[in-house]
């Protein structure tokens, strides 16, 4: 398996990223619709030619816009998983698993050899005679994981692999897909949204938002810390940018108090961070002056069972009970207060 260089731009997307992946590393590519995620695959499968840049992998030059060098996806030795199987409708699952070596210039029989292991690998042989459409959605992705893997790439790109699949079957791909990157200790980049496919597969996260790299960090520090919005919403927390100050932390909606990391001096910018659980919602503004008491304007409502999250129109949410968001008659386009104490707001530097 091979470390992946890219450095890139694409002028058009506005799209300008410079990023390395280890060895054997799985890093999960978040983002918003539009951020760039989809320009990123391209260029690294060779899909998209940027206007200025460079793609590495291992000692290979894959891209080189100043020499001209472009290598053709299919010799780039990169597979790419898409939503979809894509599978050839006129070939079994056999012969779809046996494309990649064929297409290598294997014969058919040690062709057909690895494309059963494979197949035995995913978990998948008793599909082998099989056509595609004699095939569900979670059996379909199996052949096509086996398929990528026939190849043997030495980058796998997963774009959004789980994203077709039922609630039912999306479990076991992914436990598939991790038992298969952790015990080939294959290099990968995943582009998802879903933060369960973050947990299971990925060690390292970095967040693409306006066609740049905007966080970038172990999986653990970029769930429980975020320092970039789309960060937080994956992670399922508030997240308010600002300017460090002896008073506190200074955002759009006012001064922040919270526990500051050591790092965060005056004028440093920062992030504070806290659960939606943590925030009480009150209809008047609260008596005895609360350390945070941040006014906005209700977004909208969103029922989860016995809670509601109440969505803030900047951005913000509050998780309260069912019964309290009826006594509070609360509606779409009310003024209300969001409270939350100091102690539950962590303030730390910003990307």
């Amino acid at each position: 398996m091979s470390r992946l260089q890219v450095q890139a731009s694409v002028d058009e997307r506005d799209f300008m990223v410079d990023l390395e992946v280890d060895e054997g590393s799985t890093v999960a590519v978040l983002g918003p619709n539009g951020a760039g995620k989809s320009t990123l695959l391209g260029v690294i499968s060779g899909l998209l030619r940027p206007d200025r840049g460079r793609v590495e992998l291992g000692d290979r030059v894959l891209t080189d816009t100043a020499s001209g060098a472009a290598v053709p996806p299919h010799k780039r030795s990169v597979a790419l998983l898409a939503q979809q199987a894509l599978l050839f409708p006129h070939l079994t699952a056999l012969d779809n698993v046996a494309f990649a070596p064929r297409s290598a210039g294997k014969r058919r029989r040690v062709a057909r050899e690895a494309a059963m292991r494979w197949l035995k690998a995913v978990d998948a042989v008793e599909f082998a005679d099989r056509t595609p459409h004699q095939l569900s959605g979670g059996q379909a992705q199996r052949i096509a994981v086996a398929r990528a893997l026939a190849a043997d790439p030495e980058l796998l790109l997963l774009d959004e692999p789980m994203a077709a699949l039922d609630v039912a079957t999306a479990p076991a791909v992914r436990s598939l897909l991790r038992r298969v990157l952790r015990e080939d200790g294959r290099t990968a980049l995943i582009v998802t949204h879903d933060p369960l496919d973050v947990l299971a597969l990925a060690d390292r996260v970095i967040v693409v938002e306006g066609g740049r790299i905007v966080e970038d960090g172990p999986v653990r520090r970029v769930l429980t810390r975020p320092r970039s919005t789309f960060g937080a919403r994956i992670a399922g927390t508030n997240l308010l940018g600002g300017i460090v100050e002896a008073d506190g932390l200074a955002t759009e909606v006012g001064v922040v108090h919270g526990l500051v990391d050591d790092d965060c001096t005056a004028g440093t910018a920062a992030a504070a961070v806290f659960l939606p659980s943590a925030v009480a919602v009150y209809t008047e503004p609260p008596h005895g002056s609360p350390r945070n008491a941040l006014c906005v304007e209700i977004g909208e409502l969103e029922a989860r069972g016995a809670t509601v999250l109440v969505r803030a129109s900047g951005g913000l949410t509050a998780e309260i009970t069912t019964a309290a968001a009826a006594e509070l008659t609360l509606e779409p386009g009310a003024t209300v207060w969001f409270v939350i104490k100091a102690t539950e707001i962590r303030i730390h530097r910003a990307a």
